[in-house]
């Protein structure tokens, strides 16, 4: 999007990951997000997990089989996609596409390996990374969301541990304080706005 007039800066459309380890809020906060009604492209997730209470289809996630999702990788329908946690998921390319081209700010909620996948495709992309005040507090709202048996548990804590060494290949780093939602929210807002104000703006081609 260019501008004629020298005084009115060109506004380029950011391609923004919200990542970080499983319970630190990443859903809770795009939830947020939403309920701002802000104009932003909210990027829908496919996924071969069974949705959790509450979950929509087409809203939350694509709820789909993995013949489905295999299917999507065969077309090469998908940006980027994992295996998280034994399920699949995968970020469908033209919704992101169309919704740059709209001139959108596009937010795409993430695992940290994805992430890492979306720098490597688009080094514009920009990479907040969301996390917890301490690990216990991560144990805890994990703990508090009854969706994980023990081993699945140990497992999450122990990826976590893994993801916050990656916190170097992202550009920010938020921490989402238990009870302090808005706050969290606010800080994504002003790293958004900040880097519309870069001189030497990002421009994200895919």
């Amino acid at each position: 999007m260019v501008s004629d007039n020298p005084f009115r800066r060109a506004r380029y459309p950011l391609l923004v990951v919200l990542s970080g380890p499983s319970g630190v809020g990443k859903d809770t906060a795009i939830l947020r997000m939403k309920e701002r009604n802000l104009g932003f492209h909210f990027v829908v997730t496919a996924t071969t997990r069974p949705p959790r209470p509450n979950e929509v289809n087409a809203v939350d996630y694509f709820f789909i089989s993995n013949d489905e999702f295999a299917e999507m990788i065969e077309r090469g329908d998908l940006l980027e996609h994992a295996l998280v946690y034994s399920d699949y998921k995968g970020i469908p390319k033209q919704q992101v596409r169309e919704a740059l081209a709209s001139g959108k700010d596009v937010i795409m909620r993430i695992d940290v390996q994805g992430a890492a996948t979306i720098k490597d495709l688009c080094p514009d992309a920009l990479l907040i990374f969301l996390t917890t005040n301490s690990e216990e507090e991560l144990v805890e709202r994990l703990q508090q969301r009854k969706t994980e048996t023990p081993e699945g548990l140990k497992l999450r804590i122990a990826t976590a541990r893994q993801e916050m060494k990656r916190l170097d290949e992202f550009d920010y780093c938020v921490v989402n304080h238990a009870l302090r939602l808005d706050e969290t929210v606010d800080k994504i807002l002003a790293i958004i706005e900040a880097e519309h104000q870069r001189v030497r703006p990002r421009r994200v081609s895919l």
